[in-house]
């Protein structure tokens, strides 16, 4: 298996830099192309609250302000786009509908990359992250300082289907690793599963992966962490809102955790 096009939408603001040099990250051993895609603000949804009563010559101002801000966030991107040096990047700057178009880019891409602080619901790519991984439901990589292809990865199993998806999606990355790690709590989980299931499964693709149970009857979560710390993991795959996401929101859920925290990269899928 291998990833041939990975995706890193932009702001314009000062973390496209990062988030474009992680992408380049994980596409360059593959050999992928890399879509660097401008998401910009959509004058589509600023109008509605303007309504037919808004001042005329107001309403002119701000729609220009809006669209002055667009063209320089624009050059922003663009320039961190071209500034990684990376042959197969390509620069795409979305229009209005900026949704619509965001959701075309990503399903012909094979992972879609953010830096952290979307992820965490901070700053213009928040609503986008959700869209990717949640509407979506495309593979996603949260990059964090020290990301690297080839180095340690854990997987996160409870047998689900999100975690099923992120394992199967996750194996070309898998398959570069220099250790793979299993991880399974079935003390913390209400389902019945068997880690060595996904280590054969793995076997048969060339990846030789090791499983590690976890005792703790408790939160998965941070018992999924430390384990990840433990084996000094780069890259960290997992489901990806297991629950219904209202709940997920309300009681934080192993997802939020596996966000809010300062662990590894992870690689989500939903």
């Amino acid at each position: 298996m291998s990833w041939a096009r990975i995706m890193a939408p932009l702001s314009g603001g000062q973390g496209d830099a990062a988030a474009v040099a992680a992408a380049k990250t994980i596409a360059e051993p593959f050999g992928a192309e890399l879509a660097c895609v401008y998401t910009p603000a959509d004058v589509a949804d600023v109008m509605p609250w303007m309504g037919e009563g808004f001042l005329g010559g107001v309403q002119t101002t701000a729609l220009e302000s809006l669209k002055e801000a667009t063209a320089a966030g624009e050059a922003n991107a663009r320039r961190a786009a071209e500034g990684v040096g990376y042959a197969k990047a390509r620069f795409i700057a979305l229009a209005t509908p900026v949704w619509a178009g965001l959701s075309a880019e990503s399903r012909l891409s094979d992972v879609v990359v953010f830096a952290s602080d979307p992820a965490r619901g901070r700053g213009p790519l928040a609503e986008a992250f959700q869209q990717m991984v949640a509407d979506e439901q495309r593979p996603v990589l949260v990059a964090r300082p020290g990301l690297k292809v080839g180095g340690v990865a854990v997987v996160a199993w409870d047998g689900g289907k999100e975690a099923s998806r992120a394992a199967r999606l996750a194996t070309p990355i898998l398959e570069k690793a220099s250790r793979v790690v299993i991880v399974g709590a079935p003390k913390a989980s209400s389902r019945t599963f068997d880690p060595e299931r996904l280590k054969g499964y793995y076997a048969a693709r060339g990846v030789a992966a090791e499983v590690r149970l976890l005792t703790d009857a408790g939160d998965a979560a941070p018992a999924i962490l430390h384990a990840a710390a433990d084996v000094g993991a780069d890259i960290l795959v997992a489901g990806a809102f297991g629950h219904p996401r209202l709940q997920e929101f309300i009681f934080g859920g192993t997802t939020r955790t596996l966000l809010g925290s300062d662990g590894p990269s992870l690689f989500l899928s939903h």
